[in-house]
């Protein structure tokens, strides 16, 4: 089975789900995705995260707005950033999102007292609470994770976030909790996130799915989509129209900076990163 699932995660294609219409018993009985995710190239992502150089949440939802889609993408303020940094902004970050879920383990096979807590834990994270999308971060991802929310589990901590930013990831976006957060501000990766938490993954949790829909603080997220997170919180562009709310963002961002560039000089106050 878990062979299966590694062939499946990898696969470099796009991936068709089923329509309702289509999709026969049997097929029904092992389950069936029912929305279209598709993967994209590694200079598509590039070339569209130029677009979002620079670019803030606010500007962003300014953009959806001119776009006909108002309010749409904005995840729950309550899913805010582990650390800020007010001097140079490292905690702002835009990036292709690769989303990753877990669902609650239910897990009763505990290790009994004595026996190699481990090996028991060892084989947790091998097998039922695995990152094999570890392999598939590139420079610019964005790592969503959709995770058990009602739960205590340190999904995200200081080596694994550090391992994901190493690779290439700009950022982590989880709807749930993380732990070691101390480190994780000292290591300055960026994460946003709804609460601190402390426990570990083995029985708390396992992994569900790899690059395939998500829902964070009230919004779809799907791979390929853009992410932008910043002091004000965390937005994702639908992929199908991330470059039109781009060009409108950029130009509230524009206007924004040229005011503010005016009242500073008026005020003679000195010129920040956030108006050069």
């Amino acid at each position: 089975m878990v062979r299966i699932l590694t062939t499946l995660l990898f696969c470099t294609m796009s991936v068709s789900s089923l329509s309702g219409q289509g999709a026969t018993v049997e097929q029904l009985k092992h389950g069936v995705g029912f929305i279209t995710t598709e993967a994209f190239s590694g200079e598509q992502n590039r070339q569209l995260l130029k677009l979002y150089e620079g670019l803030r949440v606010a500007d962003v939802s300014d953009g959806m707005d001119r776009v006909g889609l108002p309010d749409v993408g904005l995840i729950h303020p309550s899913i805010q950033p582990a650390w800020k940094d007010p001097d140079s902004l490292r905690h702002q970050f835009r990036g292709i999102a690769l989303t990753v879920r877990y669902v609650p383990s239910n897990h009763l096979d505990r290790p009994e007292p004595g026996q190699d807590f481990g090996a028991w834990e060892g084989n947790f994270y091998n097998t039922l609470s695995s990152e094999p999308f570890m392999d598939i971060i590139q420079p610019g991802t964005v790592v969503v994770i959709d995770d058990v929310e009602e739960s205590d589990i340190g999904s995200i901590g200081s080596f694994n976030i550090l391992a994901w930013y190493q690779k290439g990831a700009v950022g982590v976006v989880t709807d749930a909790s993380a732990r070691d957060t101390d480190e994780i501000e000292i290591e300055r990766v960026p994460l946003y996130l709804r609460k601190r938490g402390r426990g570990i993954r083995p029985g708390r949790n396992m992994l569900e799915s790899v690059n395939r829909p998500v829902s964070i603080g009230g919004v779809l997220v799907m791979p390929g989509d853009i992410i932008v997170a910043d002091g004000d919180g965390v937005i994702a562009v639908p992929r199908r129209v991330a470059e039109q709310v781009a060009w409108s963002a950029r130009a509230v961002l524009d206007q924004d900076k040229a005011a503010r560039k005016g009242l500073y000089e008026r005020m003679g106050l000195p010129m920040d990163p956030t108006v050069r």
